[in-house]
């Protein structure tokens, strides 16, 4: 069972908040803005950004997010396994020469950004990488620093952050998962 720490109310507020921090970020460069979520959450995240970055950055936005998966890029098969499901990524424009707004819902360890950069690299060679994440889980094993975060939420040992959508987009803490006990 899952404990809601954020709500839809205050996920737009946050967001809200984080779009106008993002407007004073990327309008410093004059390149063409890709926004790139990461899926599953990230992807969420980035649309519910895209009409907020719309009006104040106008033409500087280069088209629809982008949506990357980037299980194939993770460097710890051995220790969470290999992804159930990798599903296609879906970039609608080029990220060459432009910045990209990497956008995630939750940074814990910064694995999964570290493997997000290595996806988007794959398409290309940015001018820059700008990150903005909605939740910051403390426990980074990767030097990896959001430019915009939403908030910081410390979650007992083995528990997890998980955003809930898309429709409605709230932020609960789930339990911690039960360890497998070894058979006799």
């Amino acid at each position: 069972m899952s404990t809601p720490i954020a709500g839809a109310e205050a996920i737009e507020d946050t967001l809200d908040r984080m779009a106008q921090a993002l407007v004073a970020l990327l309008q410093r460069d004059p390149r063409q803005v890709a926004v790139i979520g990461v899926r599953t959450g990230g992807c969420w995240v980035a649309e519910a950004l895209i009409p907020r970055l719309a009006g104040p950055l106008g033409a500087q936005l280069a088209g629809p997010p982008g949506c990357l998966d980037p299980g194939f890029y993770r460097d710890d098969f051995d220790t969470v396994g290999v992804p159930p499901a990798v599903r296609p990524s879906h970039l609608p424009v080029a990220v060459d020469d432009r910045q990209v707004l990497l956008v995630d819902d939750v940074l814990y360890t910064g694995r999964t950004i570290r493997a997000a950069l290595n996806g988007v690299f794959d398409y290309g060679r940015p001018a820059l990488v700008r990150l903005a994440v909605l939740a910051i889980r403390p426990g980074q094993e990767l030097p990896i620093v959001p430019d915009v975060a939403g908030g910081v939420y410390p979650v007992p040992a083995q528990g997890r952050l998980q955003l809930q959508g898309p429709e409605s987009l709230s932020l609960h803490l789930l339990p911690p998962v039960a360890a497998e006990r070894p058979a006799p």
